[in-house]
């Protein structure tokens, strides 16, 4: 038998190579239609392509996790608050604008030789539930105009081993790409808060790749990135957290004069009786958060329109009939705040939670 030639041993090695190559993608094709996954990575590359469409950047290259980042971006027109209509809090507004807004919008501003002047790491809100944390941080979405990632711990856990860490590296590093950017976790106490040795081995591998990522060691402080978080336990959030959360600042119950601005803000589209007394209303709210005073005004707004459905109901007609222009709903009176005891609907409880050390120009 004559020796095979080297047109046969290359015909050989093509086959074989194609074979392989057959061979690779067929086994890739089974394993990525028995993914469980499958269908949530799809739409997350689906939700990635059209945040990538509104924000102007089609052609950014992206890996799967930071596709799954890209389903937190919430954009200012999908939020209705802004800053106008937060009221009592004008120093903290201010300041939140010196602070996080000018300096992701007008970095030439906050350039220096000396690297003092430039972005923060991270702003902490903190103070009892209902008093405005989490209206702050929407209309800081809407106003800032910078990339807004409202980011969820539920995001960022995974059954699998290691994929939580490469979805909080995702986090950073999509936020690198969008910069200006704003991570904003709500209730930042539940997902940073303080290392114990009882800590999950994954919980606290993610805290140290999060913390790691935000100011460590190849960290770049000329990266206009912010950690923006809230929290009515401030004391339970990680020593290390709160050092790179420098800026801080204590949203307490509104006083007396922050009430009358909130109820002007919350009843100024309201039809009120002729010489409604405000300032009664404001005496009997003392100890009310902004959430209270809100849930008053809706308890109080609700009485006139009860009355006109029952007056209605009773006299044999049906609501479906009634015309929309004709519809004459009488103004609120300020007894409409009032239960039948003659005390005003009572505040949820919202004790004030020992709050960390805050700059003296940000107290209340």
């Amino acid at each position: 038998m004559p020796p095979p030639t080297a047109k046969k041993y290359a015909f050989d090695v093509v086959v074989f190579a194609i074979s392989q190559v057959a061979l690779y993608y067929a086994v890739k094709y089974v394993l990525n239609s028995l993914d469980p996954m499958r269908d949530k990575k799809k739409e997350a590359k689906a939700r990635s392509e059209q945040v990538l469409g509104k924000l102007g950047r089609k052609n950014m290259k992206l890996n799967e996790y930071e596709e799954a980042i890209l389903g937190e971006i919430i954009f200012p027109e999908e939020i209705s608050v802004s800053f106008k209509q937060i009221g009592g809090l004008d120093p903290i507004i201010q300041s939140l604008k010196e602070s996080v807004i000018y300096p992701l919008t007008h970095p030439h501003l906050f350039t220096s030789p000396s690297g003092l002047l430039g972005v923060s790491k991270g702003v902490l809100l903190h103070g009892p539930p209902g008093c405005g944390k989490t209206m702050l941080a929407k209309a800081l979405a809407r106003e800032s105009k910078a990339t807004f990632i409202n980011l969820h711990v539920s995001t960022l856990t995974d059954k699998w081993f290691g994929e939580s860490n490469k979805l909080v590296s995702a986090v950073f590093s999509a936020a690198k790409k969008l910069e200006p950017c704003i991570i904003f976790i709500d209730e930042i106490d539940a997902f940073l808060r303080e290392r114990r040795s009882s800590d999950h081995e994954v919980t606290g591998m993610m805290k140290a790749e999060f913390m790691s990522l935000w100011d460590g060691l190849t960290t770049n402080d000329n990266l206009r990135i912010i950690v923006l978080g809230a929290t009515n336990r401030p004391n339970d959030i990680d020593y290390a957290i709160l050092r790179r959360m420098p800026k801080r600042f204590a949203i307490s119950l509104p006083n007396k004069e922050q009430r009358r601005s909130i109820l002007d803000i919350m009843l100024k589209n309201q039809r009120l009786e002729e010489n409604f007394d405000f300032d009664t209303l404001v005496a009997k709210t003392d100890k009310f958060s902004g959430s209270d005073l809100k849930e008053a005004c809706r308890n109080a707004a609700m009485i006139p329109v009860r009355e006109y459905m029952r007056s209605h109901s009773t006299s044999g007609g049906d609501l479906a009939d009634v015309d929309p222009a004709k519809v004459d709903i009488r103004p609120l009176k300020l007894s409409d705040f009032f239960v039948p005891e003659g005390d005003i609907v009572q505040p949820t409880k919202s004790t004030v939670t020992p709050t960390v050390e805050v700059e003296p120009e940000q107290l209340d």
